[in-house]
């Protein structure tokens, strides 16, 4: 687990656009940051945390714009989580990582060095690594890391080329276009009849949510959105789910599987229909998406080299409760 120490601290920047023209600089972060209340914010800017354009800031000060802003987040100790990660390929292009449920990507929601990006660039010396894709933060399993712009460029295109539309009544990926990257994901949900497939395409985008502002769910006014969950065992407690992700929208083999009636088992955020849980008015009640505790795998990841052309097949092995009866047995006999 993450190691109990400060980190360094962290500078948040921001540039003031027009239509934040007039505010003042304590009404711009409370209503910007609602992550905060009004009254820490007011303390950050009395204490000098915040600077206008290289000067100290002052609460009632109007905004103009393009004015640059700056938060400076003293030193804090960030929560604990696992930071170890195995190397599943590498070359001088990219690496293929598996990443464990419960490490954040990338900075933020209070995660600076207790992420995966900060531990990659610790152990490769490398500034330039850089994510093609993200997991969210409950999320195990593939994911790559460019190494070199010709890597980023490649599989960033290969990812383009996944996203492609599918007949309705179309529940596999064996139409996809040449040199489409593939993502097949483990999923857990609970018991019940859904179809052994299904194809999912419920529109996915913002809906209006306490402290974050907004956060993504099924909604009519979403983006386009294309999943096929294919059922690989089923017991009286659970059910256990292949999905394979036809566009990249944020959380949304989550949404998708709880828009359908089956969110994944012990999902803390998405209810039954896809949206957020209701809200209630307890302290610290108010799940986000970075939250764990709900089952998700990123199992394989079927892609193209980005210089040879060579076809690759990365798979990162699922956790034990998401193991199929199978995987389980050939898992105990090694």
């Amino acid at each position: 687990m993450g190691r109990c120490r400060m980190n360094q601290g962290w500078v948040y920047r921001d540039r003031i656009p027009a239509a934040a023209v007039g505010q003042t600089l304590l009404d711009y972060y409370a209503q910007r940051y609602q992550h905060s209340s009004r009254a820490e914010w007011q303390q950050r800017i009395e204490l000098g945390q915040v600077m206008v354009d290289e000067g100290l800031g002052r609460a009632e000060q109007p905004l103009q714009a393009g004015q640059q802003l700056a938060y400076h987040r003293p030193p804090w100790q960030e929560p604990a989580v696992p930071l170890e990660f195995a190397v599943l390929y590498e070359d001088d292009d990219f690496l293929a990582i598996a990443k464990p449920s419960g490490l954040p990507v990338l900075p933020g929601g209070g995660f600076l060095e207790h992420t995966l990006l900060h531990q990659l660039r610790q152990r490769y010396d490398d500034p330039h690594l850089s994510p093609v894709h993200r997991l969210g933060r409950g999320t195990s399993g593939v994911m790559l890391w460019a190494r070199s712009p010709l890597a980023k460029s490649e599989l960033s295109r290969q990812m383009r080329r996944s996203t492609y539309k599918t007949s309705p009544d179309e529940t596999s990926s064996e139409t996809a276009p040449a040199e489409a990257l593939r993502k097949t994901y483990r999923a857990l949900v609970g018991p019940g009849e859904l179809p052994d497939r299904l194809l999912m395409t419920t529109p996915i985008g913002p809906v209006p949510y306490p402290q974050l502002g907004t956060v993504h769910a099924a909604t009519p006014t979403g983006k386009p959105a294309r999943s096929a969950a294919r059922v690989v065992s089923r017991c009286d407690a659970h059910t256990l789910l292949d999905v394979t992700i036809f566009t990249g929208r944020p959380h949304q083999i989550r949404i998708h599987l709880a828009a359908a009636g089956y969110p994944l088992l012990h999902d803390p955020l998405y209810a039954p229909g896809g949206q957020p849980y209701p809200v209630t008015d307890a302290p610290g009640a108010v799940p986000v998406p970075g939250d764990c505790g709900y089952w998700l795998h990123a199992h394989r990841l079927q892609l193209h080299h980005p210089r040879t052309r060579s076809p690759l097949n990365i798979v990162a092995s699922p956790p034990p409760p998401l193991q199929s009866p199978a995987e389980r047995v050939e898992s105990n006999q090694t």
